[in-house]
């Protein structure tokens, strides 16, 4: 099995800063708006460079996503900056008829997902937004892994022509892709081949899968490792390949196992080859404060709890 290697932890936000601030140098029409959290956004260097294409709206998340709404109108790319509950729950009336209605280009791009935002408790802890966005006709929704790969996704949904939902966290976790990937939406990866299980993970819980395959290799179980940053569109074809060869699969996400990633495997699986599946989620709850490592541990979002839905998963088979 192929081992892939933490280069050093960074968090995604970071990324999303970094490939926000590459847009500045290459793409005169990019701009940013953000709803007073530059800081948390890692909006800082687009600001300073390029102050006159960035706007701080304040906390208006509605009237936020309107200016970006009008902002395409006149041919702009408008990347809006703010946490993801308040990118999508508290402005979801605002997306939906000023953006996915009619089809605006607008970037939603949203920090401190899911749990590992952490002693914010679980007023912040936003697990249902993939859902939410995703059941908007025409909204792209990419939920990135590491560092590496967050800076790609900023970079290449400039160039998709639609609204996108971009999903990121706070935390360092592991920068384990490639530094010169190109970003392809809608295109999964498969990090590891396996033969007994498929294991299709998103966001953080990618590098967690790649633990748990490791763990499992060494219990002599071949475990297939797929990152899927995109969940919407989802890339059919590559969980069908890889079950059609493993028989089960395990999904593995930090959201609500309503309405995520596992819930649109099902989907894919019951129309085209019924295969027993395991999810790896919150099981229809909300957070609550703790370090991300103690909500990771107590909420099942790991390596181990990965290792054990395998292991329970290949027996259904």
């Amino acid at each position: 099995m192929k081992k892939y290697t933490d280069s050093g932890k960074k968090d995604t936000r970071s990324g999303f800063g970094a490939g926000l601030e590459e847009l500045g140098k290459t793409n005169e029409n990019v701009v940013a708006l953000c709803a007073d959290l530059t800081g948390s956004l890692k909006m800082d260097a687009f600001k300073a460079n390029h102050p006159e294409r960035f706007f701080q709206v304040g906390i208006a998340e509605a009237n936020m996503i309107g200016m970006a709404a009008g902002m395409t109108i006149g041919g702009k790319i408008p990347f809006t900056g703010t946490f993801a509950n308040f990118s999508t729950g508290r402005v979801y009336d605002q997306i939906r008829q000023s953006v996915a209605y009619s089809g605006k280009n607008v970037k939603i791009c949203a920090s401190h997902a899911g749990l590992t935002l952490g002693e914010d408790g679980a007023t912040h802890q936003i697990l249902e937004d993939i859902g939410l966005m995703k059941m908007l006709p025409g909204m792209t929704v990419i939920n990135t892994c590491d560092y590496n790969q967050t800076k790609a996704a900023t970079i290449a949904i400039a160039e998709h022509d639609g609204p996108v939902y971009l999903r990121f966290g706070r935390p360092k976790v592991a920068n384990f892709t490639p530094e010169d990937q190109k970003f392809e939406i809608g295109k999964a990866l498969q990090l590891t081949e396996g033969k007994d299980v498929t294991i299709v993970a998103t966001g953080h819980l990618v590098w967690e899968a790649l633990l748990a395959a490791e763990e499992l290799e060494t219990q002599g179980i071949s475990a297939e490792v797929i990152d899927i940053h995109t969940i919407k569109p989802l890339d059919d074809e590559a969980i069908l390949k890889s079950v059609e060869k493993t028989g089960c699969i395990v999904t593995a996400e930090e959201h609500n196992f309503l309405g995520g990633l596992g819930e649109s495997v099902s989907r894919v699986l019951a129309e085209n080859k019924p295969t027993p599946q395991e999810f790896i989620a919150t099981k229809d709850t909300f957070g609550e404060s703790g370090t991300p490592a103690q909500l990771m541990e107590k909420y099942g979002l790991n390596a181990n709890a990965i290792k054990t839905a395998a292991q329970k998963v290949i027996k259904r088979k």
